[in-house]
């Protein structure tokens, strides 16, 4: 009589009438629901969660350009502090050619003095000893040997 067909339907309207008497689209309606209140927190978290890593962004990078010219300073400030430093040494040396030049001219003005102090005791030594033998050979007695005293001393007077 009945064709497998409507027996198919009729099980199937049977079928969708036990689930409706049980609730069982509320229960699944519920827990669409559910799920949908779960996503939309998710979502919500992952929205906060990226505006929050924007700024954490943001603020890295403020740092960054923060440290970079900090770096910049450093750098400016250890290239003048070196520029200064340099003409300091420079100014050092300079200094110290200059007192080891004068220390020099110094050494060689005391040796010149010396030199010519040496050379007037030896030219004093050598006319003592020619004003000696020149009055000992023309002055005899006691005459001479007073006039070669008073001689030798009158020319070490002058020449030292």
């Amino acid at each position: 009589m009945f064709e497998a067909e409507f027996w198919v339907a009729a099980a199937f309207v049977i079928f969708l009438g036990v689930l409706g008497y049980f609730g069982v689209h509320r229960m699944l309606l519920d827990a669409l629901d559910r799920r949908s209140v779960r996503i939309k927190a998710e979502l919500d978290e992952a929205r906060r969660l990226k505006d929050e890593a924007a700024k954490l962004l943001t603020e890295y990078k403020r740092r960054q350009s923060a440290a970079k010219g900090e770096a910049d300073a450093i750098v400016a400030g250890a290239k003048a502090e070196a520029e200064r430093m340099a003409a300091e040494a420079n100014a050092k040396l300079e200094d110290f050619v200059t007192r080891r030049t004068k220390m020099a001219e110094t050494k060689i003005a005391q040796a010149e003095v010396q030199a010519l102090a040496d050379v007037r005791s030896a030219a004093a030594e050598a006319a003592v000893r020619a004003a000696a033998t020149i009055l000992a050979q023309t002055a005899t007695g006691k005459v001479a040997d007073t006039l070669i005293a008073k001689s030798i001393e009158v020319v070490k007077k002058n020449l030292i």
